[in-house]
């Protein structure tokens, strides 16, 4: 709690901005430094003793400055409970940023989706950076690190841009990076938790097309096509052995993957995981036991530096990475430079982007079943909220406990964001007992959750009010949802790239002056990682091609005040044209209706009112005979009611089909008694 002195600034403070609710609510959340004794909110971490091990073993080492990136040695994006050493130095747990440590200052560069999370959780020993970019943290390295001096990491945390970025921003002022072996934060985390006792599992048949063999094979072809000519392939990222072998795991929170490098030759399979846990059953599904060409040989997890070391001191061999997930540690040792080939992504990685007819088709069903637990909640919340019960932490439980009675579900496929009023403004805002804000019909509501099945993997969001909402909250949130129905009836050229395209999803926001701070869309996987790269709409995403699934994302924070986000996944498809040939579309497989009282249909064009009632009548056609199969007819007469078509004429989101029906009707029976 604060101090009654920082309480009275606060109010002082609020009565000259005539804003008194929210300065109360900020001396609540987040850190005040500048006061004396500083004010910490019960959400901020006590590092100082973290920071005093951590500085006693940078001594030694000759170290100025040491730098923790949040990220684990296959540069995921979402990582263990074990190797979250940012996490730990710093107490702030956003999937984005990394640590500087020196003797005397300790610093956190993260971007803007995170800052208040940041000044809610850093005691007062950091300072917060907010420029991300590396150039900003070897900046303030080269102001804090004498000349000569050395700045410590860990290389199998660093990517090969990272390590190249550092040091080019380095090396002309006489301060150089120096590569640690041990990592500084596992030597001083007493408590860090160990690798899950994990089972493997493979994948039955009836979600899989392709065995592992066949998928072996066809990436053996492409290595043998290469004209570089590569000898071998080196598999980093989590998602690349995981789809390879057909394996799934839970070595990380809301993501079926396992600790795992793979290493493949055209006549060796090496397999790097821990052993341990690799049943007899897998190991004959494996073809462990032999010594052939689709025969797997298990290697300790531990042991794939030695191993890659021992191949690449062979005489003609050369070994082809993907950029983009690879670590220094591996990417250091494969020398001379003649015996390395390099791509931005792998071949694993841009095959598996391209769903084959079952892991479409099966895609499609999960998000048919996704979309009754979303609308359950939606229907819930409805009848809930205006009762004053309900909080942020108890919507994002009961969507979750939804989605946990569907078929083949497998639990959330991330943390669910959940976030009302101004917690909405912070776009990957997730509540909990500290911060979870009571659910009101006065603010507007953002839900953005997803789920893990066995078929697949799911991410959607909706924004809702329940009372009456601002012209304007109405107006930005047609405006978001203009943007997401232009990119989803867009027809383009196979291969063009989401880049090119992304535009289309800020246009509407811009002809008014607004925008949003975030991507636009992300790849998503079958039973994977919700953020599956390389598709989507960012400069580094690979081009679109008929069988990709995106997110389309628009959104719009007001700070402070509210948050718009409009989330569906789509699947890419071929498109008949009056002239031209290998054209492609999107077709939106999140079925959940949009909230009609924040639609303002006069701003939408006759184009877009046309998508939208296409829209309904395919969630009408998927999702009706699914709550129907599930006995659920509240639901289903739920879902009815917010799939009405939309007439092209009114102010707001009136509706026709039955509606306009019963309007002729009373016309015709009035012109008969006139």
């Amino acid at each position: 709690m604060p101090s009654y002195g920082w309480l009275l600034l606060a109010l002082s403070l609020a009565a000259l901005t005539g804003n008194t609710i929210g300065a109360v609510a900020y001396a609540q959340t987040e850190r005040n430094c500048s006061l004396s004794p500083p004010y910490l909110p019960s959400t901020a971490v006590n590092t100082t003793l973290r920071l005093q091990n951590l500085r006693e073993l940078m001594l030694p080492l000759n170290i100025s400055a040491y730098i923790i990136p949040g990220t684990d040695a296959h540069l995921s994006e979402y990582i263990a409970p074990r190797d979250a050493r940012m996490a730990f130095v710093t107490g702030f747990t956003g999937s984005a940023g990394t640590a500087v440590v020196t003797q005397t200052k300790a610093a956190l560069w993260t971007d803007s989706r995170y800052w208040v999370q940041a000044e809610r959780q850093m005691d007062c020993n950091w300072d917060l950076e907010k420029d991300v970019s590396i150039s900003s943290v070897a900046e303030w390295l080269m102001s804090e690190v004498p000349p000569g001096g050395e700045i410590g990491f860990d290389s199998f945390l660093f990517s090969l841009k990272t390590q190249e970025d550092y040091s080019l921003n380095l090396d002309s002022s006489n301060r150089s990076l120096k590569s640690v072996p041990v990592n500084l934060v596992d030597e001083v985390w007493e408590e860090r938790p160990p690798v899950p006792p994990d089972n493997l599992t493979r994948l039955p048949d009836r979600v899989t097309q392709r065995s592992w063999q066949m998928k072996v094979e066809h990436i053996r072809n492409q290595i043998r096509d290469n004209p570089y000519e590569p000898t071998a392939l080196l598999l980093s990222a989590l998602d690349e052995t995981a789809w390879l072998f057909n394996l799934r795991g839970n070595d990380i929170p809301y993501n079926p993957f396992f600790y795992s490098y793979t290493l493949l030759t055209m006549d060796e399979i090496w397999l790097f995981l821990h052993t341990g846990r690799v049943t007899e059953e897998l190991r004959v599904y494996l073809n462990a036991s032999c010594n052939g060409s689709l025969c797997v040989q298990l290697k300790s997890y531990d042991t794939v530096r030695h191993h890659l070391k021992k191949y690449v001191a062979q005489s003609g061999v050369k070994v082809w990475i993907g950029t983009e997930y690879t670590n220094y540690a591996l990417y250091e040792i494969i020398t001379p430079e003649e015996k390395l080939m390099t791509s931005s992504y792998s071949p694993v990685l841009t095959t598996k982007a391209v769903k084959d007819e079952t892991e479409q088709r099966i895609l499609r069903d999960a998000h048919v079943r996704d979309a009754v637990a979303v609308i359950q909640l939606l229907m819930w919340l409805e009848k809930a909220v205006p009762e004053g019960k309900e909080t942020e932490l108890t919507a994002a439980e009961y969507v979750n406990k939804c989605r946990g009675k569907q078929k083949d579900s497998r639990g959330p496929s991330f943390e669910t964001i959940s976030a009302s009023g101004p917690n909405a403004a912070l776009a990957h805002y997730s509540p909990t007992e500290g911060t979870s804000r009571k659910l009101t019909v006065n603010e507007m509501y953002l839900v953005d959750s997803g789920g893990q099945y066995l078929d697949g993997t799911t991410d959607i969001t909706r924004t809702v009010h329940w009372g009456a909402p601002t012209v304007m909250q109405k107006e930005a949130f047609t405006r978001v949802l203009m943007g997401n129905i232009e990119i989803s009836r867009t027809i383009f050229p196979s291969g063009t790239r989401g880049v090119n395209m992304e535009m289309l999803g800020r246009r509407a926001l811009w002809e008014v002056g607004l925008n949003y701070g975030h991507g636009t869309g992300h790849g998503v996987g079958n039973y994977f990682g919700v953020h599956e790269w390389p598709v989507g709409f960012q400069s580094n995403n690979i081009p679109f091609r008929t069988g990709m699934f995106t997110s389309i994302e628009p959104g719009y924070y007001k700070e402070n005040d509210f948050g718009i986000r409009i989330e569906d996944v789509a699947v890419i498809v071929p498109v008949h044209t009056k002239y031209g040939h290998n054209y492609v579309t999107f077709d939106t497989v999140s079925l959940v209706p949009y909230d009609r009282k924040l639609i303002d249909i006069t701003l939408l064009s006759s184009e877009q009112l046309q998508w939208l009632n296409k829209y309904y009548k395919t969630i009408r056609m998927l999702v009706g005979p699914e709550l129907d199969k599930q006995g659920l007819q509240e639901e289903k007469d739920w879902m009815l009611k917010h799939t009405e078509s939309f007439m092209e004429s009114g102010s707001s989101a009136s509706v026709c089909s039955s509606s306009l029906t019963l309007i002729a009707l009373a016309v015709a029976l009035l012109h008969n008694i006139i």
